[in-house]
């Protein structure tokens, strides 16, 4: 029932040190050299109140978050990403509103309805259940609350990079890439969880270079009913 106290979050087992070094590097050269800061603005942009930030990573959304968000939960299980996103959170502009907490996607330590946005960034490729992690969104977000979503997406318009993203994704991908797939779909998911008003564009990263089955991102939002 809406207002019921938070579950208790189970501590993660998701450890991942060689990627999540590696993500740290590829994560910061991406922001200054892709775009991906400022796909990072957009998708922030406008957001108020209580925000339940999922797989934070090295916290680089942090300081972004616009003035009318008052606080943010800010939930990563892997340690060592965790660590970086504490110290992004120490910033002084940052830190009275932003609480890092050790928990999954599909089990979020957030009472019912007691936020009014939901970030998703770069994290639905590398959930173990999307579904079950969409659900707990929409059971934290208030009525009318705003999803926000920056997401690898599979390469619907083209057939020959479809095929390979799945079968990179059956194979090697997940393996090296801190279990990453290349091909889900997040907007049908979205839609599939019953998130309303879904809206997104579409968007390749870099912009203009050589495609890779990672280079395929949609950028969008929805709503709770």
């Amino acid at each position: 029932m809406p207002g019921r106290d938070a579950p208790r979050a189970a501590r993660s087992t998701v450890r991942r040190p060689l990627f999540a070094r590696f993500y740290e590097r590829l994560s910061v050269n991406a922001d200054a050299h892709a775009g991906v800061r400022e796909n990072r603005t957009e998708l922030l942009t406008g957001l108020t109140g209580h925000v339940v930030e999922i797989g934070a990573g090295n916290g680089l959304n942090f300081a972004r978050y616009p003035a009318g968000v008052t606080r943010v939960t800010a939930v990563e299980p892997e340690p060592r990403l965790r660590a970086s996103a504490l110290a992004a959170a120490s910033d002084d502009a940052v830190r009275p509103r932003v609480e890092v907490v050790d928990a999954t996607a599909e089990a979020l330590p957030v009472a019912d309805g007691a936020c009014d946005a939901a970030v998703f960034s770069l994290v639905m490729c590398s959930l173990p259940d999307v579904p079950r992690a969409l659900a707990e969104a929409l059971r934290v977000l208030r009525p009318g609350g705003e999803l926000r979503f920056f997401e690898h997406e599979r390469a619907a318009d083209r057939p020959g990079m479809a095929r390979l993203q799945r079968a990179v994704d059956a194979t090697v991908w997940p393996l090296f890439f801190g279990g990453c797939h290349t091909s889900r779909d997040p907007v049908g998911a979205i839609g599939a969880a019953g998130f309303t008003d879904v809206s997104f564009r579409r968007l390749m990263i870099p912009p203009g270079g050589p495609a890779a089955p990672s280079s395929f991102h949609v950028l969008g939002g929805a709503r709770r009913p």
